[in-house]
């Protein structure tokens, strides 16, 4: 019994980030961005992305898995996955995220969605990282993935 609340006090001390977005849409429509596989595809990826490589996967059920894949300008194949925890439609997603490249690195992200006058406040929480330097490198990553969301769902 000490060992799990012992490792329990380590994944909660682990680095974790969140970022907020007032978007101009309601949450249905930033819901579906997130759910509907064509949409995310349209955003989803740095700016690197070769445009037309993006591929998502998504059964959106909690226990559904999910997989996004993409092709950065240098021609290198990207690939994320995991498993959908909770899903609350139009409210709330919490899922595993995984590269394929280091699968044993798993971290929690939990998307918060709340009507905010006529559009939505986004809170983007990723959690559980093995170390810093995978937190600060996904914050980057995750603000100009936000920024495309921002636009995507503006328009």
């Amino acid at each position: 019994m000490a060992n799990s609340t012992a490792a329990a006090a380590d994944v909660a001390q682990r680095p974790s980030l969140t970022l907020t977005r007032r978007l101009r849409a309601r949450p249905e429509k930033v819901y579906a961005a997130w759910t509907n596989p064509e949409n995310l595809a349209q955003w989803f990826g740095p700016s690197v992305v070769t445009p037309g490589t993006t591929r998502a996967d998504l059964d959106v059920r909690v226990g559904g898995r999910y997989r996004i894949s993409f092709n950065n300008a240098a021609g290198d194949y990207h690939e994320v996955g995991g498993v959908y925890r909770e899903v609350v439609p139009n409210e709330r997603l919490v899922f595993s995220w995984a590269w394929h490249s280091t699968p044993e690195r798993e971290s929690l992200v939990t998307v918060t969605i709340k009507p905010d006058g006529a559009g939505t406040l986004l809170t983007f929480h990723h959690a559980q990282f093995a170390d810093e330097t995978a937190r600060d490198n996904h914050q980057r990553g995750w603000t100009e993935f936000l920024a495309n969301l921002e636009n995507y769902v503006a328009a």
